[in-house]
């Protein structure tokens, strides 16, 4: 399912509540995002066009989402701390046609653009025109709010931050279903299992929505029918504030979220009322055992991690019960298969660290427009086993302890740098 779906039985429900207090309903939700889409489509954008954004968070992020979603376009995430150059390399990788983004942004973005003129339909969330740039607001509001014809589903098409060169985009097929068709694998799917979420789940978001997680379990929440509260930056006290105004059950953080919130005084940290919160989850970067042992004995067995990468090839997960009894471990396979081998590719036992492998029918991925790394992402000699260069091992019961990377990478905040 996706808004549309649930503009339809449930209507004034809120989609997408911001820390501020506004507050977006799955009506007007659905409704911006069929205007936007039409506008893309009404410039000539169609299936397999790309369409990039550059925002701080915000809930124009979610109409450039789902626009894109329901008219078959690659959506491309810009860091909103980028410089001009690398804005203008992913534009141009990206092959973007459309750019959307906001006056803190404007004067990269607007110096990006004149790199690449592809780029021919060019928004600005501002009132007025400034620096060629159209006003978002007017332009939507002239469109009209009408689905397009069959709605094609689209896909994200992020970029990895990589170690070395360029960021590199990660290009999947397109599926050719419509937008709500059923059997598309969606971060939908991991939020309903494990992490047990339903319609009446509301997740709170206080990771940047360029980053990869961040956008996709936020959106996930739209095709389950939850409710997503978003922080436009981490505040550790207000993160808690947030959790109790708007009884949050469900949240993924970074370990440098859990450790703020563990230097926050005591007094701070038992003030709120957190007895909604029925699951934290963290990732991005590896949790230190001693973090998530304070963060389950605060706040209870609910404290969860997974392991996963844009390139979405695999993923593990172990719960905070599991997380006690083998400290440092990212979990079992939940997706794919785990293949640990050595530098000739043989598979090495249990214990042995090695390069670590995923194995997955039918979850393709390619970096685009780079066929060496996207042949070194993949085995020489099983081209379903792809890695996304860490080391690691698995131990007898099939627990995989990550050890290090091929090309070390220094992670601030969960982002690679």
């Amino acid at each position: 399912m996706f808004p549309g779906d649930f503009a339809r039985l449930t209507p004034d429900k809120d989609a997408v509540v911001m820390e501020d207090g506004r507050r977006i309903s799955y009506a007007e939700l659905d409704e911006r995002s069929m205007r936007l889409a039409q506008l893309l489509h009404s410039r000539g954008l169609r299936p397999g066009d790309t369409f990039a954004v550059l925002l701080e968070n915000t809930p124009i992020y979610y109409d450039v989402y789902w626009a894109a979603l329901r008219s078959g376009l690659y959506l491309t995430s810009i860091n909103r701390y980028s410089k001009k150059d690398e804005v203008a390399h992913i534009l141009a990788d990206s092959e973007s046609k459309a750019l959307v983004t906001s006056p803190p942004y404007l004067e990269v973005a607007a110096a990006a653009v004149a790199e690449v003129p592809e780029v021919t339909v060019k928004l600005v969330v501002a009132d007025q025109p400034m620096a060629g740039f159209e006003p978002f607001e007017a332009a939507l509001t002239a469109s009209p709010a009408e689905p397009i014809e069959g709605e094609p589903r689209g896909d994200v098409m992020q970029y990895s931050s990589g170690t070395t060169g360029q960021p590199k985009g990660i290009r999947r097929p397109l599926t050719g279903l419509a937008v709500g068709a059923d059997g598309v694998r969606t971060a939908a799917g991991f939020c309903r299992r494990p992490l047990g979420m339903d319609e009446n789940s509301i997740y709170l978001m206080p990771a940047p929505l360029y980053h990869a997680a961040g956008l996709q379990w936020s959106t996930a929440l739209h095709e389950i029918g939850g409710t997503t509260v978003v922080m436009q930056k981490f505040d550790a006290e207000q993160f808690l504030q947030l959790i109790e105004r708007e009884r949050v059950t469900h949240t993924q953080v970074v370990p440098t979220m859990m450790i703020r919130l563990l230097d926050l005084p005591a007094e701070v940290r038992t003030k709120y009322d957190l007895s909604s919160l029925q699951r934290m989850t963290t990732s991005a970067a590896p949790c230190p055992p001693q973090v998530k042992r304070d963060m389950v004995e605060w706040l209870g067995p609910i404290v969860d991690e997974y392991y996963a990468g844009t390139e979405s090839n695999g993923l593990t997960y172990i719960t905070a019960r599991e997380s006690l009894e083998r400290p440092g471990s990212v979990g079992r396979a939940l997706t794919g298969i785990i293949h640990i081998c050595d530098e000739e590719g043989n598979e090495v036992p249990a214990g042995q660290a090695g390069t670590l492998y995923f194995e997955r029918e039918g979850q393709v991925f390619s970096y685009h427009r780079d066929e060496a790394k996207t042949r070194a992402a993949h085995h020489p000699d099983h081209p379903t086993w792809s890695t996304l260069g860490d080391m690691g091992y698995v131990d007898e019961d099939g627990y995989l302890y990550l050890t290090d990377r091929r090309s070390f990478t220094i992670i601030s905040g969960g982002v690679n740098i």
